[in-house]
């Protein structure tokens, strides 16, 4: 979220100063609707036993069915050009991370559904904060699931029906081919595709969301300093820890999703970078365009999570700035008490000093919150490494390590 949205939020935020941020219990759960028939369309509904039996039976046809028969049965005749082969090679090649990656998103839902609710699994239903600017971060992340998926289903369309027009679907039981059989298949493969890359990136947005709904409740801590009460200290230790909690809760929940995704798609990309070096003949849309749309999916969707992550652990990190100027602040004051307003406009805190208060009385507590928030501004984790900006250079890094290797062995062999 840029700087002026900032401030249009923090300008339209009730005032905290004088009381600490209280659960809500006037969450309307009708905010989630969108959501929630999201998952339903998606057959992710497990609400209900028969929610859960179709959401089985499709993850069983789509994810793992209907790919099997896409590598066994779709094959491309032996006097078409070599773009054609190449685009049979690259169909089989692009169907195991496809794969692979909804069913890890799909085993991550599943434990999600079993134990939380979509309001308990995003914390909505405890914060005011939360409450007034949810609904907004929720709308941003359908259209960031928007901006990837539709765009990617287009392209997909078009390389489908190119592929099709030039392959033969030719089953053990069925005599020869004809164009109901390749029409049925078409559209069992593009159904496949749409639906594995949702499962997929619906995990991602819903990772990315509770990051964005984090931020929002550290926008609410921010404030709190404000104040100079004694009373201050009390209300930021317990919203500082009710924040840690959830965010290792997050970073608990999603690990092995992060972990396993990142396996599958970097042993994916590397794969298919030697065979598209391997390979001797011309690249066209038809031979390489279902590569470059699974690549294209893959990393929008993780590099999705990993932004989320690094934007709410940097807001974790940022609250030991913010903590320590308002601490020295306060120091400043009590040594020269002054009835003007201490004003750190680049975060927008404003500390109101009162002359008949005695601010060197709780210098000790003070101190011992700055220290506190400095071993404790992790944000969101990985077997306690955090995933902030310094993780997502060493990962860019490692990905471009391999590659330049994997470049150097072509070019060595050739």
């Amino acid at each position: 979220m840029n700087p002026g949205e900032d401030e249009y939020f923090l300008l339209h935020l009730p005032n905290l100063s004088n009381t600490p941020l209280q659960p809500s219990k006037s969450l309307p759960s009708d905010d989630l609707r969108n959501f929630r028939l999201l998952l339903k369309w998606c057959a992710l509904d497990h609400s209900s036993s028969c929610g859960k039996a179709v959401s089985y039976m499709m993850f069983v046809v789509f994810t793992l069915v209907v790919p099997l028969i896409s590598c066994l049965f779709i094959k491309t005749p032996r006097n078409r050009p070599s773009t054609v082969m190449d685009a049979n090679s690259f169909n089989v090649l692009v169907q195991f991370p496809e794969s692979g990656l909804a069913v890890i998103g799909f085993l991550t839902l599943i434990c999600f559904f079993r134990i939380y609710s979509l309001t308990k699994l995003l914390f909505l239903d405890d914060s005011t904060l939360v409450r007034l600017g949810y609904s907004r971060e929720l709308d941003k992340a359908l259209r960031y699931l928007a901006y990837i998926l539709v765009p990617s289903f287009l392209v997909e369309l078009v390389h489908k029906s190119i592929f099709f027009y030039s392959a033969e679907v030719s089953f053990p039981f069925i005599k020869s081919s004809c164009a109901a059989l390749n029409f049925v298949m078409f559209f069992l493969v593009l159904f496949s595709w749409v639906y594995r890359t949702g499962v997929f990136l619906i995990v991602c947005i819903l990772f990315r969301l509770t990051c964005e709904l984090q931020i929002l409740r550290f926008r609410g801590l921010h404030k709190l300093f404000d104040r100079c009460g004694s009373d201050t200290i009390e209300d930021v230790c317990k919203e500082h820890v009710r924040i840690k909690k959830q965010l290792s809760a997050t970073s608990h929940r999603y690990r092995f999703f992060i972990i396993t995704a990142f396996v599958v798609i970097s042993t994916s990309q590397f794969v298919a970078l030697l065979l598209v070096l391997a390979s001797k003949s011309e690249k066209s849309f038809l031979s390489s365009g279902d590569l470059v749309v699974c690549s294209a999916v893959q990393l929008s969707g993780f590099f999705l999570c990993l932004l989320g992550a690094a934007r709410i652990t940097h807001r974790a990190q940022g609250v030991v700035c913010i903590a320590t100027r308002w601490h020295m602040a306060l120091t400043c004051a009590s040594e020269a008490v002054s009835p003007e307003s201490d004003t750190d406009s680049s975060d927008n805190i404003y500390i109101n000093v009162s002359p008949s208060l005695d601010l060197s009385s709780f210098f000790q507590a003070r101190q011992a919150l700055v220290e506190y928030l400095r071993h404790n501004n992790k944000g969101i984790t990985l077997y306690g490494y955090a995933l902030d900006r310094g993780l997502l250079h060493t990962l860019f890094a490692f990905e471009f390590s391999l590659v330049m290797w994997i470049l150097s062995k072509v070019v060595v062999l050739s």
